[in-house]
């Protein structure tokens, strides 16, 4: 069940996030709460798979390189293997789609050599080949979504 906390922590921090060295107190103190308080509600939203990770996305191949990624999986072992992906820190995040490449990735390394191996190393554990898609042009979409939860 999500908390009136819940909520506005998954509104307002989707994008607003604080870039400060105490990121989890301002937050609180923003909301009227311990901080204690916002660290148990972002572990219990991650938990019930509201949210899974806290962290930057870095514009592709501003720092280091990036690349998209997609693979074609069965769909009964889908959830399996995206778990698999999901493992890797490389990994920004993971997606359905709705084609014969059906699941698909966004990662980013220290440099190509790095990105590739840690490619392979995902298409060996999974058992699937996965299918490099470099970026040719750059568009940016807001991956921020509001929330409109019924009471």
């Amino acid at each position: 069940m999500l908390t009136a906390m819940h909520k506005q922590l998954l509104n307002d921090y989707q994008q607003d996030f604080p870039l400060s060295p105490t990121p989890y107190q301002d937050i609180a103190s923003s909301l009227g709460v311990t901080e204690e308080d916002v660290l148990l509600a972002f572990n219990e939203l991650a938990d019930e798979h509201f949210i899974s990770r806290i962290g930057s996305i870095i514009v592709p191949n501003h720092i280091g390189v990036s690349t998209l990624v997609a693979m074609a999986v069965p769909v009964e072992q889908l959830q399996s293997i995206a778990d698999i992906v999901s493992r890797y820190p490389e990994v920004n995040h993971n997606y359905e789609r709705e084609n014969r490449f059906n699941l698909w990735f966004v990662m980013i390394a220290k440099d190509d050599e790095y990105l590739q191996s840690v490619i392979e190393t995902i298409e060996t554990e999974s058992g699937f080949n996965a299918m490099q898609l470099p970026l040719l042009a750059d568009y940016f979409i807001n991956l921020g979504f509001e929330m409109d939860f019924d009471d």
